[in-house]
């Protein structure tokens, strides 16, 4: 009767291919995580999106007058996080999952304001040299926090798509 085992030099292959295989799937884990952080974000910013609408039909179609963000929770500022928070069902879209700085704790959001949009109309809204919708951001993120991404930012459009490409300095009208 004789009995098979492994080998030393068996055992040491098995375990380098392990050590490979894991060395690989380290940074592509790591890469899938950041990405759906980065959709989480999208999602967030979409449906801050639909809550500004529900401010909208109740504004006549206004935008609102806010600040860009605010320095801690303390200060008194109409900002997104407190102008928006009625029409949101989660306060935790106000907080973009990949925010390790921790932006949402201290401040109440992840995402910035354009002020350059505050107390325009819906219909003759304006930023830069467009009036393109699809060019017009709303909301981004307050850092880079998608490291994979081109531009490491979410943004907002007011159109209503929320996306990672920077589009309003494309030209426009």
């Amino acid at each position: 009767m004789t009995r098979s085992a492994f080998t030393l030099i068996e055992l040491l292959v098995v375990m380098a291919i392990v050590a490979v295989l894991a060395g690989i799937a380290t940074p592509v884990s790591r890469r899938v995580m950041h990405s759906a952080r980065a959709t989480a974000c999208v999602s967030n910013e979409r449906q801050l999106g639909a809550a500004l609408n529900l401010y909208l039909a109740e504004n006549n179609m206004t935008m609102p007058t806010l600040a860009a963000g605010r320095r801690d929770k303390n200060e008194e500022a109409a900002v997104i996080d407190n102008t928006l928070n009625r029409y949101v069902q989660d306060a935790r879209i106000f907080a973009c999952p990949a925010d390790a700085q921790g932006f949402a704790a201290n401040t109440g959001t992840s995402y910035y304001w354009n002020v350059a949009l505050n107390g325009q109309a819906v219909s003759g809204l304006h930023f830069l040299f467009t009036e393109d919708m699809t060019r017009i951001p709303i909301l981004s993120d307050k850092e880079g926090f998608h490291l994979y991404a081109d531009n490491k930012v979410n943004l907002l459009y007011a159109d209503g798509h929320a996306t990672q490409e920077l589009t309003f300095f494309t030209g426009g009208k």
